[in-house]
Parts: C-alpha cells; structure tokens; sequence
C-alpha cells in the first residue's frame, strides 16, 4: 500500500508516475515490435496500476457491464437502484464518474478510463464509504487488459451487434473481447436472453445466473408497450411505468433490475427509482417536446440510429436528423448505412461534422453520402453543413408543429475530438439549449 502523502505526488502526472514511465519507453520501441510485446506492456501497466493504489477492488463489489449498446444506461440505472437498496455506489462510464453523491463529466473520449486513472478512482470510492461499482466494460478496454487488476463480482451481457470492426480485426475477435470480462468473472452473471449470443456468454462459469429478456428470462418483461417519451411493462406481477422511451429502454432497465436483483434489491424497491428518472443523459433525451420536440441521442451504430428513428418515427410529423460519423478509422463500413437509414426515415436531413479525429471531415460526410439512393441524389432532402452548430441552428429554423428534430452521435459527450489528440469543448444538448433560448427571445 502507498502512503497518503505519496498520492500528491502521483496525482501531479495524467496517469500517474509508473505510467508516464511505460508510455516514454513505449514511443521509443518501434511498432512492429511493440505490437509483439503489447500484452506484456498492458498487463504490466494494469497491474502496476493496480498495487499502485493498493488493490482497491478487492475491498469492493465491482459489477461490469459489457455490450454493443445500453452499456452507459444500464450502469446508470443499476447503480440508481443499487443506492435504492442502502449500498454506498460509486459508477463509471461514458456518462461520468460518481461516488455516492457527487458526480463529474467524463471528458477523456474512453468510456472505461486508462489503468491508473481507474485504479485512483476505485481508491477514491473505497475511501469514500463506497461498497459497490458498477463500471462500463467496453471492447476496447478489454482488448487492451485495461480490466487487469480489477477483481469484478458480476459480469452483465446487454447483446452484441456489429461494431469495432476494424479495431479488432473481425466480428469474432470483437465478440471474444467481451467474452474475456464473463471468462474472468465468476460469481454473478446478468445476460440478455433475447440475444443471439446469450447462449455463448452463458456457457462460463458463475456461482449465479440470470437472464432477462421480453421473449425470454427469468427477469421477464410481459405487456411491454413503448412510446417516443415512456414505456410501460409488468415484471412478476409489478407494473412499471418509466419516462425512457423505446423498446431497448425496456431491455436496459431489465438489465438493471436484474443486476440489483442479484444482489438484494427486491422490484417493489426498484419500482420507485426507475419511474422516479425522468431522463439519461444524452440517451433519447427530449430537450423540448413541444410546439416540435428536440432530442439529442449517442446512437453511434446503425442498429441504435435505426431503434431511436423507429422509436421517434410515429410521434412526428417530420423527422429532422442532424448526424455525422465518427472518424479515426472507427467503422467507416457503417457510414453508408448511416445515409441510407437517414434517407428512409427523415423528412428532412443535416449532414455534419462529428468527431473526425485526423480524418477528413469531408470524406466522412462522403461517405455517409454515399448511402443515398439515386432518388435521393437527384432530389435531395438533405444538405451538408461541416459546422455542427450552424447544422443544429438550421435543423432547428426548419421545425415546426409536430416535426422532432433528433440530433445523434455524440449525446452527452463535453467535446469534439480533432486531429493531433486535441479535443474541441461541445455539448450538442447546450448548443440545442442555447439555440431554443434566441429562438423564443
């Protein structure tokens, strides 16, 4: 264990000193090389990161939460629902970092922080009273044995679509990563029934199961009815009404209710703290529902644009779709898929700028594009604006009574990420605020 008068000193540097010291030496072994020694680089640096801190995990009940989509929303809710039934809990993700209480933005563009980084935290939630974490576990992050040195009690499987593709090679090798975080866990297993891959993430070991499901599960939702601004279903008998709309908000509160299920929370608890969210952050949040609604979403694959146009689709007169595509070599296989959903269910469409990283924001914008169907090509309904703000500004002078302008991507994200490592501060829920605010004065 390291002294508390040391913890000044290794706050001083982003990700404390051992890991300044790895990255150094890392920039001056050369990549064909490096990528022989990865492994032993990441787990060195997980590990050290780990008794660095004092092995804070082992103290805790740190609960991980892997998928393609839901990830952010279910470990939101879950930790909800873990406070609700009097366990101290700390959480960690895409949508920030919270310890009981208190709550700050994740800025660093990585849904499950770098290893020191999430060592201190795990610290700071141990010293706080803390005896629970529910923690995104995303791809990445387990490719690069970010999870080393993280004992994790639970394990939750929200499903897998197509993502990542290219950063890990193949759809088998993107699947595997998430399978490490149910190989490495063995007490207590959530998984979606209703997923073709259930049976696969159900094959390891654990002490206990659940699946949860509408179809299928233990943790079974029955008379599910959705709309654009809540859902309603019964679980054993317990009808809940929550202000989430769509149907894969139905999915993530099962998730949740099943995870803190497994560790004591009974549904008449549960009950009133989910119908108690009136939102997530930058997950199918209405901004404005009248006299034409406003939604900002992170729908950031072509399975959630589709769910949340599906979801908006029968509550509007119009859809208006403000959306990019992420660069950076991040699926660019997606982009055209992105154009021709948009094409099928938009009235009206703003091409933008995203988060282009060393890309062409140009290119990506092409490619979205191309997409398109001749139709739309020789009687376009949608125009390009490179500037995301003067985009969200002129979907928003379009609306009228009844329309819903649906702005996607980068949801509750502080920031557009930009060539050279920089990241640009931006909030498209503050620009839509802002711009609503000089429209009515």
């Amino acid at each position: 264990m390291v002294p508390d008068e040391i913890w000044y000193v290794l706050d001083m540097y982003k990700e404390g000193v051992l890991d300044n010291v790895l990255r150094t030496a890392k920039r001056f072994i050369p990549r064909r090389l490096f990528s022989v020694v990865a492994p032993l680089y990441h787990r060195a640096l997980a590990r050290t990161g780990a008794l660095v801190y004092g092995l804070p995990s082992r103290k805790l009940t740190v609960i991980g939460v892997t998928g393609t989509k839901g990830k952010s929303t279910v470990v939101y809710l879950t930790a909800k629902l873990l406070r609700a039934g009097g366990y101290p809990t700390a959480s960690v993700g895409s949508l920030g970092f919270t310890i009981k209480d208190e709550h700050w933005p994740n800025e660093l563009k990585m849904t499950m922080p770098g290893r020191f980084k999430l060592q201190k935290f795990l610290r700071r939630a141990l010293k706080a009273g803390c005896t629970h974490v529910v923690m995104e576990v995303p791809s990445e992050g387990l490719a690069q044995g970010r999870h080393l040195g993280v004992r994790f009690d639970g394990a939750v499987f929200t499903g897998l679509h197509r993502e990542h593709i290219q950063a890990h090679g193949s759809y088998e090798n993107y699947r595997a990563a998430k399978e490490l975080l149910f190989k490495i866990t063995r007490n207590v297993h959530v998984i979606n029934a209703d997923d073709p891959e259930s049976k696969r993430f159900g094959s390891y070991p654990a002490k206990r199961r659940i699946y949860y499901g509408i179809h299928g599960g233990e943790m079974r939702a029955m008379d599910v009815a959705v709309g654009a601004h809540r859902s309603t279903f019964d679980v054993y008998n317990q009808e809940f009404y929550i202000n989430l709309g769509g149907r894969f908000n139905v999915y993530n509160a099962l998730a949740a209710l099943a995870t803190a299920a497994m560790y004591g929370v009974d549904l008449p608890t549960a009950k009133p703290v989910l119908e108690g969210i009136d939102h997530i952050p930058g997950r199918m949040e209405w901004i404005q529902t009248e006299p034409f609604g406003v939604v900002v979403d992170y729908a950031h694959t072509p399975d959630s644009l589709k769910a949340v146009y599906e979801t908006l689709k029968p509550a509007a007169t119009r859809l208006i779709c403000v959306l990019g595509a992420a660069g950076g070599g991040r699926d660019s296989w997606k982009r055209p898929e992105f154009g021709a959903l948009a094409e099928e269910y938009c009235g009206r469409i703003f091409l933008t700028n995203e988060d282009p990283y060393e890309e062409n924001p140009d290119q990506i914008v092409g490619d979205i594009v191309s997409g398109f169907s001749d139709a739309e090509r020789e009687h376009p309904k949608h125009r390009i604006i490179m500037d995301r703000g003067k985009a969200i500004a002129a979907a928003l002078a379009e609306a009228v009574d009844g329309d819903i302008v649906v702005i996607t991507g980068k949801g509750s994200e502080t920031s557009i990420a930009v060539g050279g490592g920089k990241k640009v501060p931006w909030s498209d829920r503050q620009t839509a605020i802002d711009l609503l605010d000089a429209r009515a004065h």
